[in-house]
């Protein structure tokens, strides 16, 4: 891995396959156990929420978010001390923004270090190159590794748990149970995200990115939906109705971007499908793509497709030009995260107004929606002497500050005066310099982030519709049941498995492969390494309960 300078390094995509570059990738002879069969599970860390502002509207034990529709006017402090000792660090992370300015050109990314009291080395890897660049450094010298490293979880890495368990510090010691009351802020994520995060060979590797339950959503025009016969209780074939009337001269009713199958995540699990594994009552692992419902949602986005009302260019076009396409109106809907809500709002305010839609009903069968891994990825540290491990600790404790905290205001808008200053109600608005300098083009939210609450600067009836969806739709979130758990098969083969599952949706969808396919590759899969994965997670599933 080449050396790294103080400047943002964005790195190209390799001249080679994907697939073929991950294949390769290893860390060492032979394979590790990371199995949590037969082990001692180390204790989560002991909860703690943090102190902050009371919200306006109030989280649930089943996963609606805390609300807040004004900003709070009394921020907290939520550590003591500068948490570094004006060392160098070196961190990465995956990035969906565009470069920043050099540290020696970028006031918010110098204003962060002084708060850390370090100086920041940052590689930042586009969506784009994530894989590629991950497979380099996984199977680089690991005296070259960057002291912090996000592993982001929108992609299978081929051994990504051996690879952490044999470079990446154990955690265990610093956080496990009564351990994290050292950094209250890693204390305050709650537990479901240390255990979507999962444990490797029984111990605690990293620190979660805490994500709201809902996960993949479709995001509609509102306006132009309801126009077109949207309603609450609607059924499949009320929204293929609307996606036909929707749907007119240069505008479409749904987008689709390239690897989002068609927004196949949304319409399966209206359809009730499970989402990649259900697990039974006597613990054994059945694979989603095997079932009935799964490929009814296929038949029912190739029949969309065949009428016109997707994008056309929806097997290539990228997921950040789609989101182009959704703001400028050539485009009627597109499926993203639930946690994409904020530059949604923001950034078609006075344009359209963005909506979560309400899952469609079939055959008298009331949807679901994608319940998300409740961890966005997680963050491990290069193994190193306990001061150091402890000093980077704090880094990320301060990075994991809570809404409502002075650090948190600092990381997420920059400097008051400078990136943002105050709307009427109080709410941060960026500055000309914070559309440009920010923690989505120096992406330290990826390292480290306080649980997420429902908040939309200056639109509090935002806030409300969405707490509002929320509460309609958790109840019926379908929670993919491997989620924190561990496959020995998954790990090696997941990303040649997964794509061929992929490639099948997207050509029957796309009308390049009948349906009557489907069967054929789902057979092929689960001989290849499906069914090891069913008895493998469902060892595992059995060892954490």
């Amino acid at each position: 891995m080449p050396s790294l300078s103080r400047r943002t390094l964005l790195l190209s995509a390799a001249a080679v396959s994907v697939p073929g570059v991950l294949t390769a990738c290893s860390t060492g002879s032979g394979d590790s156990d990371v199995s949590n069969a037969g082990k001692k599970l180390a204790p989560w860390p002991a909860y703690r929420p943090a102190s902050g502002p009371k919200p306006d509207l109030a989280a649930t034990e089943a996963g609606v978010q805390a609300g807040y529709t004004a900003y709070p006017t009394d921020l907290v402090r939520s550590v003591a001390r500068t948490p570094g000792d004006g060392s160098t660090v070196k961190v990465m992370s995956v990035s969906f923004g565009t470069p920043p300015k050099p540290a020696s050109a970028n006031r918010f990314w110098a204003a962060v270090e002084k708060a850390l009291g370090v100086k920041i080395e940052y590689t930042i890897i586009s969506q784009a190159d994530y894989q590629k660049k991950m497979a380099t450094v996984m199977a680089g010298d690991a005296d070259a590794l960057p002291d912090i490293i996000n592993m982001f979880s929108g992609f299978v890495l081929p051994r990504e748990a051996e690879f952490v368990q044999r470079r990446a510090e154990d955690l265990t010691p610093y956080l496990s149970g009564e351990a994290v009351a050292d950094y209250p802020n890693l204390a305050g994520i709650p537990t479901h995200a240390w255990k979507d995060m999962g444990r490797i060979g029984g111990r605690i590797f990293g620190i979660p990115l805490e994500r709201p339950l809902p996960g993949s959503t479709l995001w509609t025009n509102q306006g132009l939906f309801t126009d077109a016969g949207m309603k609450q209780g609607w059924t499949s074939e009320d929204f293929a109705a609307v996606a036909g009337r929707a749907t007119s001269g240069r505008t479409y009713a749904l987008g689709a971007a390239q690897g989002s199958l068609f927004g196949n995540a949304v319409h399966s699990a209206a359809h009730n499908a499970p989402q990649n594994w259900a697990v039974t009552k006597d613990g054994t692992f059945q694979p989603g793509c095997a079932d009935d419902r799964y490929k009814a949602a296929i038949a029912f986005q190739a029949r969309l497709r065949k009428n016109g009302s997707y994008y056309p260019d929806a097997t290539s076009v990228s997921q950040i030009d789609l989101t182009t396409l959704f703001y400028n109106g050539t485009v009627g809907s597109m499926q993203d995260g639930f946690g994409a809500y904020l530059p949604k709002y923001r950034e078609t305010k006075g344009k359209l107004t963005p909506a979560a839609a309400l899952p469609y009903s079939v055959g008298g069968e009331p949807g679901g929606i994608v319940a998300a891994r409740r961890s966005f990825g997680y963050t491990v540290l290069k193994k190193a002497k306990k001061e150091r491990v402890e000093l980077l600790l704090r880094i990320l404790d301060h990075l994991a500050a809570p809404f409502g905290s002075q650090e948190w205001e600092l990381v997420h808008y920059g400097v008051e005066g400078t990136h943002f200053t105050r709307g009427d109600d109080g709410s941060p608005e960026p500055t000309e310099l914070g559309e440009v300098e920010n923690n989505t083009n120096l992406p330290l939210k990826y390292l480290a982030e306080g649980p997420q609450v429902l908040f939309v600067p200056g639109m509090p009836d935002a806030v409300r519709a969405l707490h509002a969806w929320q509460q309609k739709v958790v109840p019926i979130a379908i929670r993919d049941a491997s989620f924190g758990l561990q496959s020995r098969t998954r790990n090696a083969q997941g990303t040649t498995l997964k794509a061929m599952l992929d490639d099948a949706v997207t050509g029957i969808v796309a009308g390049r492969l009948p349906l009557s396919e489907w069967d054929g590759v789902v057979r092929k899969w689960r001989a290849q390494g499906g069914d090891r994965m069913a008895a493998e997670l469902a060892k595992d599933f059995a060892a954490n309960t």
